[in-house]
Parts: structure tokens; sequence; C-alpha cells
């Protein structure tokens, strides 16, 4: 029987509540749009990944869609950040406490939504402290669901995949670590809460 020596973590939707439904609609209203154009999405995937500056990402939009300030810009792109329950964050805490685990945190983000936690969630510095490693796509250039982001992980920290649990709120992004031997949890945020973790995926631990 496995037995888990490494819990990955996905950020948006597992730690911090993400509002996805209310951000598009927010988005689609506001550039006058009835679906985002594939362009759009490309854009939005390489500034995730790091390979276009926020200035670069910002200055695409305001030639885009030349009505909206910048401030309008960056407030829409934001929009998506809701809440951090304190309760998650004791969690995490107690279990890096009590050192059974090595905890990562991979998340798909960028720039400007590290900003904003940053200033609307004051302990970002204590959450980022309970990790024994933390990567954000913009700063390693690699994306989920691409297979060289979790790749990237098992070398860099040496790991073996069966070893590992990789939780996350987007079916895409476990598929893929499932297919290269991690165990998986896609958890639902609206009835699952990952302060139960323990309870749900207990034939793990």
């Amino acid at each position: 029987m496995t037995k888990i020596k490494t819990i990955i973590f996905d950020f948006g939707d597992v730690f911090i509540n993400l509002d996805k439904e209310g951000a598009m609609a927010n988005a689609l209203e506001l550039f006058e749009m009835e679906a985002l154009s594939e362009e759009l999405i490309a854009i939005n995937a390489l500034y995730e990944q790091g390979l276009l500056s926020t200035e670069e990402f910002v200055e695409f939009y305001q030639e885009n869609f030349p009505k909206l300030s910048k401030k309008q810009i960056i407030e829409a792109w934001n929009y998506i950040i809701c809440d951090f329950p304190p309760k998650r964050l004791a969690f995490i805490e107690q279990l890096a406490k009590e050192k059974k685990y090595n905890l990562i945190l991979l998340s798909n983000t960028n720039e400007l939504h590290i900003e904003s936690i940053k200033k609307h969630i004051p302990f970002y510095d204590d959450f980022k402290a309970a990790f024994n490693t933390f990567y954000l796509s913009h700063e390693i250039m690699l994306r989920k669901p691409n297979a060289d982001i979790f790749e990237f992980v098992l070398k860099e920290n040496n790991l073996n995949a069966k070893d590992c649990l990789f939780i996350d709120d987007t079916l895409e992004n476990t598929e893929t670590a499932k297919k290269l031997g991690f165990n998986v949890w896609n958890n639902n945020p609206k009835t699952e809460d990952i302060i139960d973790l323990l309870t749900i995926k207990s034939e793990l631990f």
C-alpha cells in the first residue's frame, strides 16, 4: 500500500477561493464579447507562464480595448480572487509543524494576481513559509496541465510520482499528473475543503 511522502497542492480553489464564473462574466461584459477569443486565451496563458511581462500584458489589452483604462483592465483581471479562509492557513501550518510530509505548492498564477493576494491577504508570507517548496508558474516559466511542469517538480525535488499526492480543482491538471504516476485528488471547491484532506484521502495516509 502506498504511503504518501510528498503532498503537492494547487493554490486557487484549494486554499484561496476563486470566482471563475463571475470573473468570466465580468470580463465578457467589459470587453463586449460573447466568448474570449483564442488570441486572448493564448495571451493569458503566456502571461501565466511568465513569457510576457505585466507591462506587455496590460499594453496588449489596452491596444485591443482602447476604451478601457489600465485600472479597469487590472481590476477585471483580479476580479477572480476572493477570500482565503484562515482555517486553511491553520491546516497547512499544522501539517508543516508535524513534519510528516514534504509540502509543495504548484500554482498556475501570475504577477498581478500574486500582488493582489499579497495586498489583501495579510498572512500570505506565513502561508508560503509552511511549504518546503513553493512554485508559481510565472516564476518557473512552466504551466499546468503540461507534463513538463510535473517532470520539473519530480526532478528538482528528487521524487517518485507514486510517493506523491497531487491536489488540484482542475480535472485537466490532475489527469496529466495521473498519467505520470501521481496519486491525485481532483477536489470540488463547492463541496469539499482541503482541511478535510486526511479524512477524504485516508486510504493514502
